[in-house]
């Protein structure tokens, strides 16, 4: 059987600048470049089809901040992207999507501590706003990944399956960002994902070609395993994402 997975590099900005965080320590940062305009060219130019797009300083925030260079990034790029980062009133979603440009808007923190908003805002935007489960040992963490909560990651999206969502990005935080690959209990949870009938994209740990491989063939039997957020891995060049594209078309 054959994936439709899409490999989504992700530009996490802060300062105005692409980084990337270890599990979400914004002390444990590594600049990848001064221009994330010309990074983003360069995944599109190796056949990415979307961008994940990250507004660190947005989530410490909790408003959008670096929505000048978000612009400059899309108008750049001519692919869809997805952006998360300090989008929690109605009004960030609509400057997100409206003005800057971007194909989703991408919530997290709020989608669990108001739920019934986050229900309307899926609703005013069908199709538009996805939901950013964060998650450490399958409990959802929020405010930037700074609290763990006790609710299960699968009990918060199955509140949600009757929504127009057009992705879940499930993140395993404990392997984002450390390299360390994607681990079977955080596959068994995006499978548990795809079966409430979410369209899911995997983020957190993808950090060898093998784990392009094991996702695809995940993809391939549970097709609403959508796309697969590939981060520091082709930032240090363990992973190529012309390659990474190539076989999760496979």
């Amino acid at each position: 059987m054959a994936s439709n997975m899409q490999i989504l590099p992700a530009i996490d900005l802060r300062d105005g600048k692409c980084v990337r965080l270890r599990q979400g320590d914004y002390n444990q940062e590594t600049i990848f470049g001064d221009d994330p305009v010309a990074v983003a060219r360069k995944w599109a130019d190796a056949g990415a089809e979307r961008l994940h797009l990250v507004d660190l300083d947005g989530a410490k925030a909790g408003e959008p901040v670096n929505h000048a260079i978000v612009g400059e990034i899309v108008q750049a790029v001519g692919i869809p992207c997805q952006l998360g980062g300090g989008i929690r009133d109605e009004a960030a979603i609509r400057m997100m999507l409206d003005e800057v440009g971007i194909d989703r808007a991408i919530v997290g923190t709020q989608a669990l501590k108001q739920p019934e908003w986050f229900r309307q805002m899926a609703k005013t935007f069908p199709g538009r706003v996805a939901l950013g489960l964060d998650a450490r040992d399958s409990k959802v963490a929020t405010e930037g990944w700074l609290d763990v909560s006790e609710r299960s990651a699968i009990e918060l999206a199955a509140a949600y399956a009757d929504l127009d969502l057009p992705a879940v990005i499930y993140t395993n935080i404990a392997n984002d960002g450390m390299m360390q690959g994607v681990d079977e209990g955080t596959i068994d949870d995006m499978i548990a994902l795809t079966e409430l009938g979410l369209p899911v994209i995997a983020s957190g740990g993808v950090s060898a070609m093998n784990d392009v491989t094991r996702l695809t063939e995940v993809s391939a039997k549970h097709p609403r395993l959508i796309g697969a957020i590939v981060g520091r891995a082709i930032y240090e060049g363990a992973i190529d994402v012309a390659e990474a594209v190539r076989v999760s078309r496979a």
